[in-house]
């Protein structure tokens, strides 16, 4: 299939148990439900902005909305790749890289989440090692960043996994209550150093040019 007009389309990243693309209205649909089964506890909330605050259907059309701003407010200045996880064939959730003036900067952000059935399987650090390969390994990048609550065990036990060191707090509030944001780095010898994930890129230069390289 030609991807003419956005070759964003075809770029697909793979580990040995997964594939990361960007989601077709299918499987938006698809991510969107995965979504609605829940990604955290009810009593805690691990992300600074609370979109799973709300009735399922809110949440699966949050999900959705956002997948599709990301795509339409993309700028080689300022882009947010939000990618589709899928495991066995299947959505399981999402994998976020962020650059804002990427060409200048070489840093990236990553984010991502996760349906409560497929966590606790490695799933987590496989997908985040996908996103660290296209990043260092595709495009260059020198940093990459994660952020977490200092109670988010899972996502700051995926970062020590994979070679981020601290790199400052920050209080931030969260439903109305200060809460204290950890956030790490991890540069291109750490990432070397402690990578351990066999990862292949399909489809990334035609669209090195919409990252800013």
């Amino acid at each position: 299939m030609s991807h003419r007009y956005w070759p964003l389309r075809g770029l697909r990243i793979r580990t040995p148990r997964l594939e990361l693309r960007l989601p077709d209205e299918a499987l938006l649909d698809q991510l969107a439900t995965v979504a609605t089964g829940g990604v955290h506890a009810a009593d805690r909330m691990p992300f600074l902005v609370p979109w799973t605050d709300g009735t399922p259907d809110e949440v699966g059309r949050v999900t959705y909305q956002h997948v599709l701003g990301t795509i339409a407010g993309w700028t080689p200045e300022e882009w947010h790749l939000s990618l589709v996880v899928l495991h066995e064939g299947q959505a399981v959730g999402r994998q976020d890289v962020m650059g804002k003036e990427f060409g200048v900067r070489r840093e990236v952000v990553t984010g991502s989440w996760l349906g409560l059935p497929h966590q606790r399987l490695g799933i987590g650090t496989e997908m985040r090692a996908a996103a660290l390969h296209l990043a260092f390994a595709g495009l260059g990048a020198r940093y990459a960043v994660s952020e977490a609550w200092t109670d988010n065990a899972g996502s700051l036990g995926v970062s020590r996994k994979l070679g981020y060191e601290p790199d400052g707090l920050q209080i931030q509030v969260i439903r109305g209550e200060a809460a204290p944001l950890r956030r790490l780095r991890l540069d291109r010898a750490g990432w070397e150093k402690h990578r351990s994930v066999d990862v292949t890129v399909e489809g990334l230069d035609a669209c090195r040019v919409d990252f800013g390289v």
